[in-house]
């Protein structure tokens, strides 16, 4: 999330010295508020060596920086982007150590990097700075469901299982495994999301999440007994989240947490590991990337997603952007998610997975809507 509210009230000073910290970051404002975010960055550099024991300049460095970093890309431009912002807001926090913008921001740029378990620590820092921050504990819910969901969903098509398909996992000890893995993930995951919900009642991308993992929990359930309690909680978490997109439309100012309006949620996580590094004779794949209108036009066939039970019950519809990794060989290497209601994606991505019983894909696209 990036925040520039602190910016105004440096414009409605007198004027300053052309020379000074204060007309370079005015200039940054006005590049940055003109969408000339490489324009701000300078100026805001120009800023920091002229200020460099103040941590504003530094905190502005880092903000312009963090706008030219896209999700999810991998291109080293990118990742060179987002090391120059994590540098410039550890920079802020060497001389303000509480600043909850440069802890939040950490936060989110290592958790858009799909470096988790970094993001993870610095929410707890920033819950430590500010006990009632919904979103972040929002981000560690989401982060335990990223790193379960990769095994529940690989285990579930190990077993022969559709995702229509109900549980629990047929072999037991494939389950208790899961179990010894996972439930301790499941279990602060939860914890965290109810914290959120806690600190806004009415926030409905945690009551998604919530649903996602009780509705899985529910697959490592030994009886169906067991089995049918979680679906039934994860039923009644799907309307507590219509109800609370309802009155979002109603009262779209309104939510808990204090007064808090939460304006941003996490991206859902990327799936699948991460492609490997080279090929088996130690070179780098070189990865051809794309995208617009030519996507379509090379598309061969497709397979049209199962909509969700649950998400056309609860009336939500929507478009998820995945990027997609292939192969020379056409088998799927990587699969990220880019953007989606929660409970769509995992429709989306099974979708991609079973364009062929082998797991190729028929089509070189990149990112698939």
């Amino acid at each position: 999330m990036i925040v520039l509210l602190a910016l105004g009230p440096l414009l409605a000073q007198d004027s300053p010295s052309p020379d000074s910290a204060r007309a370079w970051l005015n200039r940054g404002v006005q590049a940055f508020k003109n969408a000339q975010y490489s324009d701000a960055a300078a100026a805001f550099r120009k800023a920091v060596d002229l200020a460099p024991a103040d941590p504003t300049p530094h905190l502005y460095l880092a903000t312009a920086y963090r706008q030219q970093v896209v999700p999810a890309a991998e291109s080293p431009e990118n990742q060179a982007m987002a090391q120059k912002a994590d540098t410039e807001f550890r920079n802020v926090l060497a001389l303000d150590p509480t600043n909850r913008v440069a802890l939040a921001s950490l936060g989110s740029l290592n958790l858009n990097r799909r470096q988790f378990d970094d993001a993870r620590d610095w929410y707890q820092k920033l819950i430590i700075q500010d006990p009632r921050n919904a979103e972040a504990y929002y981000s560690m819910g989401f982060i335990a469901w990223s790193n379960w969901y990769p095994e529940y969903a690989k285990t579930r098509s190990q077993a022969g299982m559709k995702p229509s398909d109900p549980g629990p996992i047929p072999d037991a000890s494939v389950r208790a495994n899961l179990r010894s893995q996972y439930w301790a993930v499941i279990d602060e995951g939860l914890w965290n999301l109810n914290k959120a919900l806690e600190l806004n009642p009415q926030y409905d991308d945690a009551m998604a999440y919530v649903n996602l993992l009780v509705r899985e929990r529910a697959d490592l359930r030994d009886t169906k007994e067991e089995y049918s309690r979680d679906i039934a909680e994860a039923d009644e978490w799907v309307q507590k989240t219509l109800a609370a997109k309802r009155m979002k439309t109603l009262t779209p100012q309104g939510g808990g947490g204090g007064g808090r309006a939460i304006a941003s949620a996490p991206p859902p996580p990327p799936p699948p590991s991460p492609p490997p590094s080279g090929n088996a004779n130690g070179e780098t794949p070189q990865r051809i990337r794309i995208g617009g209108q030519v996507q379509q036009q090379k598309l061969v066939s497709q397979a049209p997603p199962v909509y969700p039970p649950l998400a056309r019950q609860a009336g939500i519809q929507g478009t998820v952007q995945l990027e997609v990794v292939i192969d020379t060989d056409r088998t799927i290497a990587h699969i990220q998610v880019v953007s989606g209601h929660p409970l769509l994606v995992p429709a989306a991505i099974d979708a991609v997975r079973q364009l062929s019983p082998s797991g190729r894909l028929t089509s070189s696209a990149g990112p698939m809507t």
